[in-house]
C-alpha cells in the first residue's frame, strides 16, 4: 500500500467542520473523514514544531529523541520513517514546511528521493528554499508572504507582526506555498510508476503569516463572531498564561495601534480561518488527484498537525503557553486506509502523533522500526474497542504535561 501523510502546521482540532465547529469551512477534511476514521482524542507531544515533528518522524516521545528546541544540529544515525520505508523498497519523498535539525544539512535529505522544502535550503549555506527559488523565477519573490508579513513597521513591544495582522495575500492561488507542494507531490506521485511511495506533504498554514488568498479569506466575514472564550478572565490561569493575555492585550490598548482589540482579534481569527480552509483546499487537490488516478484504493492517507493553536482563543495569540491547553495540545487526525478504516468512524479512545509511525508500518507490512514509543492503531481503525494507552504525554524544555479521561495535569 502507498502512504500519503499530509500534515499542517498549527490547526487547532476543534476547526473543522467534521469536528462541529460553526464557523471552519473544511469540506474536504470532512469528506476524509466521513471516508475513513477520525480520531476525537489526539494529542501533540510538544507545543512547538521541530520536536513535535521529531517525534512524528521518529515515533519517540521527545525525553527520548532529545529535541526540544526549534531547528538544531543534524542528529546522526537517527532513523524517520521516511528513510525507513525507503530501505524497505518504496520511493519517498518530504514537500514543503520540513522544519527539522538543519544544521550544517538537512536531516531528512538522505531519507528521500524528493526533498522540495519552502523553509530553508538543503544545506546551511546553500541560500533560499527550492519554493523560493522557484517564486524568484517568475518574479513573485516579493509578494511572498506564506512565512512572513510585511509592509507593517516593527511593533514596539518586539512582538512579530506575523502574529498581529492578517489579510489575503497578493499571491496568485496556483503560486502559493500549498499548491507548489501539491504539484510538486502529485509529480512525484506520476514519477513512481508501480514503484510504492511514502510521501509526506507538510502544508505550512495555518500558521502565521495569517495571508490566505483572497478566495478563502472572502469566505469568512469582517463581522465574523470570535471564540467564546475570547471573553473569559484569565484570573486563576497559570502565571506565563496571565502575562501572555496582558500581553497581547496590551499590544491593542496600546496609542500605536487605530483597531481596538475586538477588532484586531477578529482580522486575526478571519485570517487563520481563512488559512484553515486554504489547507482544506489543498486537501481537495490530493484526495481528487488519488481519485482520477486509480490510486486512492492502494493509498493509506492520514491527515495530522504537529500542534494546535489560541488564535485569538483564550485571548491569546502566540501559541504559548499551550501545554496547558487542549487547543494546542490535541492536533486532527483522520485516516482513511482501503480496506480497513470504517467509513464515517469517530473514535474516541486517547491516541498520540508518535502512533502514526508504527501504524502505517503495520498496516504496509513493514518491519518496525527500532527504538519507537509509539503503539499500532490498527485495531481502533478496523473498529475494534478498548484503549490503546492509559495517557497522553505533551514535553516542553521547561514543562510536560499528562492528559488522561478528563483531566490534564500540568508540571
Amino acid at each position: 500500500m502507498n502512504v500519503l501523510h499530509i500534515i499542517s502546521d498549527q490547526h487547532q482540532a476543534a476547526c473543522m467542520g467534521c469536528e462541529g465547529h460553526s464557523q471552519a469551512l473544511t469540506p474536504n477534511l470532512d469528506r476524509l473523514a466521513g471516508e475513513g476514521m477520525r480520531f476525537a482524542n489526539a494529542y501533540a507531544q510538544n507545543p512547538i514544531c521541530t520536536p513535535s515533528r521529531m517525534s512524528i518522524y521518529t515515533g519517540q516521545y521527545c525525553h527520548n529523541h532529545g529535541f526540544f528546541g526549534l531547528s538544531g544540529d543534524r542528529p546522526q544515525g537517527m532513523q524517520s520513517f521516511l528513510g525507513h520505508f525507503k530501505q524497505h523498497g518504496y520511493k519517498t519523498a518530504v514537500i514543503g514546511k520540513t522544519h527539522v535539525p538543519n544544521e550544517p544539512r538537512d536531516w531528512l535529505l538522505d531519507h528521500v528521493d524528493l526533498w522540495a522544502s519552502c523553509t530553508s535550503g538543503p544545506t546551511a549555506s546553500s541560500g533560499p528554499s527550492p519554493y523560493r527559488r522557484y517564486l524568484q523565477a517568475l518574479g513573485l519573490a516579493h509578494d511572498d508572504d506564506n512565512l512572513k508579513i510585511t509592509g507593517y513597521p516593527p511593533h514596539p513591544t518586539g512582538l512579530p507582526q506575523n502574529q498581529l495582522r492578517a489579510r489575503p495575500t497578493k499571491l496568485p492561488l496556483e503560486h502559493n506555498v500549498e499548491s507548489w507542494g501539491v504539484r510538486q507531490a502529485t509529480d512525484f506521485m506520476d514519477s513512481c510508476g508501480d514503484e510504492s511511495f511514502c510521501v509526506q506533504v507538510s502544508l505550512p498554514k495555518p500558521h502565521a503569516a495569517y495571508t490566505p488568498h483572497r478566495r478563502f479569506w472572502d469566505m469568512y466575514d469582517d463581522d465574523l463572531e470570535l471564540s467564546p472564550t475570547f471573553y473569559q478572565d484569565p484570573a486563576g490561569r497559570p502565571p506565563n498564561f496571565r502575562r501572555m493575555h496582558e500581553i497581547f492585550r496590551g499590544v491593542w490598548d496600546s496609542s500605536e495601534e487605530d483597531l481596538d482589540y475586538e477588532e484586531a482579534a477578529r482580522n486575526i481569527w478571519r485570517g487563520y480561518l481563512g488559512c484553515v480552509s486554504q489547507v482544506d483546499y489543498s486537501v481537495g487537490l490530493l484526495l481528487d488527484y488519488l481519485q482520477e488516478n486509480g490510486l486512492a484504493e492502494d493509498t493509506l492517507v492520514v491527515y495530522n498537525a504537529d500542534h494546535g493553536a489560541y488564535s485569538t482563543c483564550f485571548g491569546l495569540q502566540e501559541k504559548a503557553p499551550g501545554i496547558c491547553s487542549e487547543m494546542v495540545c490535541r492536533v486532527p487526525a483522520i485516516w482513511r486506509v482501503p480496506g480497513t478504516t470504517v467509513a464515517g468512524g469517530v473514535c474516541d479512545e486517547l491516541v498520540e502523533n508518535i502512533d502514526m509511525t508504527p501504524t502505517i508500518m503495520a498496516l504496509c507490512g513493514v518491519p518496525t522500526m527500532a527504538e519507537m514509543d509509539g503503539v499500532d492503531l490498527s485495531g481502533l481503525l478496523r473498529g475494534e474497542g478498548g484503549p490503546v494507552k492509559d495517557m497522553a504525554v505533551t514535553e516542553h524544555r521547561h514543562s510536560k504535561a499528562l492528559r488522561w479521561g478528563p483531566w490534564r495535569y500540568v508540571h
